[in-house]
């Protein structure tokens, strides 16, 4: 193996690590638990802590499909060498570090996917059409469906008529079957992806299309049932031990849709290396989003904990509930989305549901919306800009 190869591998993994560091430094490492800090269930260190060991368990047991959409996904007829891989990653780092300094909301995965766009067809690369029409698709709909679960879940957990150690019960049950069917590595057979309820399912040795149905089910009534007995011996106790569950949930969730944007334009390059596995590198990847969250987080979770301490825990659990849902979508899709406009469009609509939307602030919203639209667009020039520049100077 040539000396340069090496090299420039070596000088690529630095990039995805310090690309990890941001992811878990931002957005990322933040959201998940600033409706708690805001809400005085946990320290801003603590949850620093946590929040960085979950998103370290989901990239290594959740980020396979993420980091392959965009390692080798985006682009056709071409595979990204080591300089548009360095290119791509400090395009991506660089943006959201300016993000992080200056408060801009930038969009991790619109910037990682549109500077692998644009440094892919710099070089010669062919558009992926369906790949991109399922990533808009997820992207345009993520604030509608986000927002719209958040503001029916809003709107009926502080009813008179409906108790709730019943509604966040039933809530934490139906998340409870969601995450009983999310795949982890090594729990398929031959150490391939499965579920738990796919292990279940083997251990007890019944085989037919009913047994998912009724261990999903039974996953659902044992965990309401557990939620439903702490919020009545203890409503308001219960109710941050919810929130710090979906808290911890959406960190893990957080960990493996994002780890990929950080790692996956290293893929191409394991071809050439050829000592490197995948999963290696996805700890690798994982390691960076926990050092993120530990060192870099806990500034931004006090700096959004000041925004949602008017949430209170009904507000922050419906904001959460969706979030874990639609980045678990993303995950088994194997898009890349940005978990800043998930639980942006959460929050808002939970907000509406308890304010009204005179609550909401549309120049807000509009600067948000604008500030997603040019991370994209952003991105893209710049990997495409970069990579002619390079073209030419070569």
């Amino acid at each position: 193996m040539e000396s340069s190869i090496i090299i420039l591998f070596v000088v690529a993994g630095f990039a995805s690590l310090f690309m990890a560091w941001v992811i878990g430094a931002g957005s990322s490492g933040a959201t998940p638990f600033a409706p708690a800090v805001g809400a005085n269930v946990i320290t801003t260190m603590r949850a620093a802590f946590v929040v960085g060991i979950f998103g370290f368990a989901g990239a290594v047991t959740q980020g396979a499909n993420v980091s392959e959409a965009v390692g080798r996904g985006l682009i056709g007829g071409i595979t990204l060498p080591a300089t548009a891989v360095i290119v791509v990653l400090f395009i991506g780092a660089g943006l959201m570090a300016i993000g992080i300094k200056t408060g801009y909301p930038i969009a991790t995965a619109f910037t990682v996917t549109g500077s692998v766009i644009g440094v892919g067809f710099a070089l010669g690369g062919t558009p992926v059409w369906p790949k991109y029409q399922q990533i808009g698709a997820v992207w345009l709909l993520t604030p509608f469906v986000g927002g719209g679960m958040a503001y029916g879940i809003a709107s009926v957990l502080p009813r008179s008529d409906v108790p709730e150690r019943l509604s966040v019960a039933m809530l934490a049950g139906g998340v409870g079957a969601v995450l009983a069917n999310v795949e982890f590595v090594l729990l398929g057979p031959d150490g391939t992806p499965g579920s738990l309820v796919g292990a279940g399912q083997r251990l007890s040795g019944i085989d037919h299309w009913t047994a998912p149905i009724v261990l999903s089910v039974a996953v659902a009534v044992a965990v309401a049932t557990l939620v439903y007995a702490d919020i009545r011996r203890d409503e308001a106790g219960g109710l941050r031990r919810v929130l710090l569950a979906f808290g911890s949930l959406v960190a893990f969730s957080a960990g493996g849709s994002q780890v990929g944007l950080a790692v996956g334009p290293l893929l191409p390059l394991l071809d050439d290396v050829g000592m490197i596995s995948p999963f290696v590198v996805l700890v690798g990847g994982g390691a960076g989003i926990l050092v993120g969250s530990w060192t870099g987080a806990p500034r931004m979770i006090k700096s959004l904990a000041q925004d949602y301490s008017s949430l209170g825990p009904r507000r922050s659990i419906a904001a959460l509930v969706p979030s874990f849902l639609i980045a678990q979508l993303a995950v088994l899709l194997g898009v890349p989305i940005s978990f800043n406009e998930i639980v942006v469009s959460a929050i808002i609509g939970s907000g509406a549901a308890v304010g009204g939307w005179g609550s909401v602030s549309a120049r807000k919203i509009l600067l948000t919306v604008g500030a997603w639209v040019a991370s994209f667009g952003i991105a893209f020039v710049a990997g495409y800009g970069a990579m002619a520049a390079i073209a030419l100077l070569g």
